[in-house]
């Protein structure tokens, strides 16, 4: 029993010898390939076809949301564009998409997650399908409200219309009120028009506040979603490569082979180079059975000689590798 003892004290000694002299040989290969890159990669020059600006004049354009007046989507654009900017709206997130390819649109904005219920997968989809850039983003605070006609109590209600994301942000206080019909409808401020057109008391919608207002409903509960601190994320798409010499934030894309090992092979790319990841998203491709495409953020700049060698090298080992904007 003694003699085993010792032979498991002497196997732990000799791994963690192994792990130091790991760490020791990590730490040397990082800073050779930052003399590597330094002595080999422009600092003024960028990758893949992105073009870096100072600055950028966003008071130039048309900007498409997904909706109606009210939309949560027109909130986060007049934040980020300005309060006065002017806008027009398109029936789906496709639209909006199509609107930049099409030269109808400078800019959109597209909801991409929500702290609560997590990402809006179609528009992750979206992004990989189209070739646009996002070049900003902007979080909102989504503060939801039922509400019907002027007329209506909470009592009337037997059926109760919103976006399904606002639906589960909502859920704890839906449930509570079990009778109530519940129905999917394309966006919040869509759901708060069709109560007011249809002019029924039986009839609620789940929106922001300021679409109450704009459509001449009462508030008959506020603050009804399960978290309080309930935000969605906008991201702003053109059809430009282009970002800011100030962006810290980098979104890329890419397929790997379906093979033992492959998503650990690669993200020690952004290891290697000392970049730190700050998120990561899969979703399914289509037509090809249990494989995924990956979505990922990190930090950093296209400028940035260590981002310009993760990149170079990440385009080697993965398939359809895309930069999707650096913000």
């Amino acid at each position: 029993m003694e003699k085993t003892v010792r032979g498991l004290q002497e196997i732990r000694a000799d791994i963690r010898a192994i792990d130091a002299q790991i760490a020791d040989l990590y730490q040397k290969r990082t800073r050779l390939t930052k003399e590597e890159v330094s002595g080999r990669v422009s600092p003024d020059r960028a990758i893949f076809g992105f073009t870096p600006a100072k600055k950028f004049d966003f008071g130039q354009g048309n900007v498409v949301f997904q909706g109606v007046d009210g939309a949560y989507s027109q909130q986060a654009l007049l934040e980020f564009f300005g309060k006065d900017r002017k806008c027009s709206h398109v029936e789906t997130w496709r639209d909006a998409m199509e609107a930049i390819a099409g030269g109808e649109a400078n800019y959109a904005v597209l909801p991409i997650e929500n702290s609560s219920t997590g990402i809006i997968s179609e528009n992750f989809d979206l992004l990989a399908e189209y070739d646009h850039c996002i070049i900003g983003e902007q979080i909102i605070r989504a503060n939801h409200c039922l509400m019907g006609l002027e007329e209506a109590e909470l009592s009337d209600i037997t059926d109760v219309y919103s976006h399904p994301q606002a639906l589960l942000q909502c859920s704890k206080y839906l449930e509570a009120h079990a009778h109530w019909e519940k129905h999917g409808a394309k966006n919040t401020a869509v759901s708060a028009m069709k109560v007011k057109n249809e002019g029924r008391t039986e009839q609620a919608a789940i929106a922001g506040k300021v679409t109450a207002g704009l459509y001449g409903l009462k508030i008959l509960a506020e603050g009804i979603q399960n978290n309080s601190s309930n935000s969605t994320r906008f991201i702003i798409v053109t059809g430009e490569k282009v970002f800011s010499k100030e962006a810290k934030k980098l979104s890329i894309c890419f397929e790997i082979p379906h093979v033992s090992g492959s998503l650990y092979h690669t993200l020690s790319h952004l290891i290697y180079n000392n970049l730190n990841m700050n998120k990561i998203e899969s979703r399914p491709i289509q037509g090809r059975t249990w494989e995924y495409r990956f979505f990922i953020d990190v930090e950093g700049n296209l400028l940035d000689a260590a981002v310009q060698n993760a990149l170079s090298t990440l385009q080697k080992v993965t398939v359809n590798m895309r930069v999707l904007g650096n913000y």
